[in-house]
């Protein structure tokens, strides 16, 4: 039993340190225990424990996925809910947080960072770029379209053309 006990503590230092570097959700914490060696019973117990003093939260971690990646890298609540998916969130807690956020939005925030880099393009190539920018981020057509005719306007009145 005593040896049980050892490899628990010794997997739940592993999980904590793991859990220092940025928050997890429950799915990662398992993979990773799982691939360090840890039986899936004391995989069971240190989550159990973790999830009890709220070191692993799927809201929480949820919630500070999305808004990270809506404030560096926007992309849009489809692509935003596949990786959600991917870390092993449950789709309610995805739907809950991804209604609080705009395609619309999103789609801007994410042009915004290379929109200067754009600046000296003519129409189409503007529209090429912005269009195939945001088409690889998962945003539909409509939206690509409409941020597209939203810079295209803003650059027409600012700069005369």
């Amino acid at each position: 039993m005593e040896k049980n006990e050892h490899a628990t503590g010794h997997y739940m230092n592993m999980a904590l340190k793991y859990l220092s570097l940025r928050t997890r959700s429950i799915y990662e914490i398992r993979i990773f225990l799982e691939k360090k060696g840890a039986e899936d019973s004391i995989s069971r117990k240190i989550i159990d424990s973790l999830v009890e003093k709220n070191y692993l939260n799927e809201h929480d971690f949820a919630q500070l996925w999305v808004e990270s990646r809506a404030h560096h890298n926007p992309k849009s609540k489809f692509a935003l809910g596949y990786e959600l998916k991917n870390k092993g969130i449950d789709p309610s807690i995805t739907d809950n947080i991804l209604d609080q956020y705009d395609d619309q939005n999103l789609a801007m925030s994410a042009v915004k960072t290379r929109i200067k880099a754009w600046k000296n393009l003519d129409a189409e190539n503007l529209k090429k770029k912005m269009m195939n920018f945001l088409r690889y981020r998962g945003f539909n057509y409509e939206v690509c379209l409409s941020v597209f005719r939203h810079f295209d306007e803003l650059k027409k009145e600012k700069w005369g053309e």
